[in-house]
């Protein structure tokens, strides 16, 4: 049952964090240590991987909010991660759902940085 009441809000979540990751619009993005020490090009072509994901499955997105990605480039493996912030990012967003109440960071790092 619970998970009848939380579809659509699962499905809002979905698309906002779908709209944020390929536009980078509605949210910050973030690099890592790791990642920002790569020469430029990798850098744009990691971003740009990050932006057409769409190798969501059980596996990397079982609450289906594409929150989550993985991806080999340059001899690399990089993931993505979405996390919910309040508007000030001060503290976690009480409503994910809700962009008035929350700011989106997207993560990439080097999967040996996690």
């Amino acid at each position: 049952m619970n998970d009848i009441i939380n579809a659509p809000i699962r499905r809002r979540i979905r698309v906002l964090n779908d709209f944020f990751r390929a536009t980078f619009m509605g949210g910050k993005v973030v690099i890592t240590a790791g990642v920002s020490g790569l020469p430029l090009d990798v850098k744009a072509r990691a971003l740009i991987q990050v932006q057409g994901f769409e190798d969501f499955n059980a596996d990397n997105d079982p609450h289906d909010e594409h929150d989550f990605g993985s991806f080999d480039l340059a001899g690399e493996t990089f993931f993505w991660i979405i996390d919910y912030y309040d508007a000030l990012c001060q503290s976690g967003s009480e409503d994910p759902a809700d962009p008035e109440k929350t700011t989106r960071v997207l993560t990439l790092m080097l999967a040996q940085e996690y």
